[in-house]
């Protein structure tokens, strides 16, 4: 039998408004009921679960009766007030929207409500945010000129269980707050971003072009970015060489390290992988 997740979300939202101790099986059976449902597949009853915990442990369910898999993503931070203003800013229209259509929203990769602000990195020019859910996440950049910002495209986390260092993204992100007296250029940066282990202390990314940087770190996540440098005479394509990432522990050791992170391809064949 199908179940209506919006009466679900709407059960979620309205037992999260209520202040008290935690009881997943209560919570759980309270879903299932005002659900009008009679049955809850185990990965949805995992789920309400989960989101009922948000900004603390959790521990999602998938699979079918009798398996009980963790996703990679188990714990959430809870926003501030400037975060869920970036959050919104990052997502006008509501939540992440399909990636050839700005207006087009894609409702089962949740809504802002759902995405709280992971990690933040920020410089001399503007920032670039990890925002995730449970499900996956999105960059957000916010904008000077908010006509030229990226969409929130949404990233799914996947299933593998991250390591010492689990790079996601190796993409672009659009700052206006570059661009001067109506000159459209030198707007892009690289952006590097993934999940880190809880004994990494700082993470390094080797640009591949003679440059490299540490990138922020926190709540177990690290992003990272770099103005983009043209390839080309006249700048019009960006060189985004293959890049390394390298993470390491307060003693300065090297705990995990990405070799070979291609752009936008993060399955590439002959992308290497080194711990120690």
């Amino acid at each position: 039998m199908n179940v209506d997740e919006q009466t679900i979300g709407a059960e979620l939202r309205a037992m999260a408004e209520a202040a008290g101790p935690v009881n997943p099986q209560a919570l759980t059976a309270r879903a299932v009921r005002g659900s009008g449902r009679r049955r809850l597949t185990w990965s949805l009853a995992g789920a309400v679960v989960a989101a009922a915990c948000v900004g603390g442990p959790l521990v999602v369910l998938t699979g079918g009766p009798g398996t009980t898999v963790a996703t990679p993503v188990d714990w959430l931070p809870a926003n501030t007030p400037a975060q869920m203003r970036l959050v919104r800013e990052c997502m006008p229209a509501g939540g992440p929207v399909h990636s050839m259509d700005s207006h087009l929203r894609v409702p089962g990769q949740g809504d802002v409500r759902d995405f709280r602000v992971l990690v933040e990195y920020r410089d001399a020019v503007g920032e670039t945010a990890l925002a995730g859910s449970l499900k996956g996440f999105v960059l957000c950049t916010p904008q000077k000129y908010p006509q030229f910002a990226d969409r929130a495209v949404f990233h799914y986390w996947g299933k593998t269980q991250p390591g010492p260092l689990t790079v996601y993204m190796y993409e672009t992100q659009t700052d206006s707050h570059t661009l001067k007296d109506d000159h459209f250029d030198d707007d892009t940066f690289r952006v590097v971003a993934g999940r880190v282990g809880p004994g990494v202390a700082r993470v390094e990314i080797d640009w591949a072009d003679g440059r490299r940087g540490d990138a922020a770190v926190a709540n177990g996540y690290f992003i990272g970015r770099v103005l983009g440098r043209g390839r080309t005479e006249d700048d019009s394509v960006l060189d985004s060489p293959p890049v390394t990432v390298t993470a390491y522990d307060k003693a300065g050791r090297v705990v995990g390290r990405e070799k070979g992170v291609r752009f936008m391809d993060l399955t590439a064949p002959g992308r290497a992988s080194a711990t120690s």
